[in-house]
């Protein structure tokens, strides 16, 4: 394991999203194409296309809507410019991220919990507003193999979505595939992991993105 992936995951309490996204690319989970800033000048070196999101990047801000530390679809630099500016004054102390943006697509939620009976468990889901309106989650306790993820799948209400619903580009072979991939976190991670959450998570024909992206340390 590489030495600053280590160095993450030995720590406690919740990673910032850049720390998060970097664990998750070193799982070969593909992740959102971002860069990590600090100053104003900093903004002149981002090669990113537009349009991008900021995002307050802190392992002490978790829910960085909430507090007003997000701003999407910024078309230009001079916009760019004038939402850090805003950001820096709120957040005097913080880092922040920029974050190419991703073109909208089937959302899923793929997260690790640890169950007080079952231990560290995996859950997958339609995201987006099902997540909270249908409660349309499934459940297992890692490690799973594949029968498990893609009978996960199956217990999913909005899993044709998934199977090509009015013409829906999005694979879910590659949904399974990602399902492995964060119990196989879990798996090697399963003493140091309180939570992880994905959330969303865009499915297309060719690939799955995390856009953003929590993880608690115990």
């Amino acid at each position: 394991m590489k030495k600053n992936i280590k160095n993450l995951i030995d720590r406690k309490g919740s990673l910032a999203e850049n720390e998060v996204k970097d664990l998750l690319t070193f799982y070969n989970i593909k992740t959102t194409k971002y860069k990590l800033v600090e100053r104003v000048d900093d903004l002149n070196n981002i090669d990113l296309t537009y349009p991008l999101a900021l995002k307050v990047c802190s392992k002490n801000i978790l829910h960085k809507t909430d507090v007003g530390g997000v701003k999407l679809n910024i078309q230009n630099f001079l916009e760019l410019e004038k939402t850090f500016k805003v950001f820096k004054k709120k957040f005097p102390d913080e880092k922040f991220l920029v974050d190419q943006m991703e073109e909208k697509s089937v959302e899923i939620i793929i997260g690790l919990v640890q169950d007080p009976t079952f231990g560290l468990s995996i859950m997958v889901g339609i995201g987006g507003i099902y997540t909270e309106l249908y409660k349309d989650v499934s459940f297992r306790v890692v490690p799973i193999d594949l029968y498990d993820a893609e009978e996960m799948i199956e217990e999913i209400k909005g899993k044709k979505l998934l199977e090509g619903f009015r013409n829906i580009k999005a694979n879910k072979k590659l949904v399974i595939d990602l399902i492995l991939k964060v119990s196989k976190i879990g798996e090697e991670l399963k003493d140091r992991i309180d939570q992880l959450d994905l959330n969303p998570v865009f499915v297309y024909k060719d690939k799955t993105c995390v856009i953003d992206a929590k993880l608690i340390l115990k």
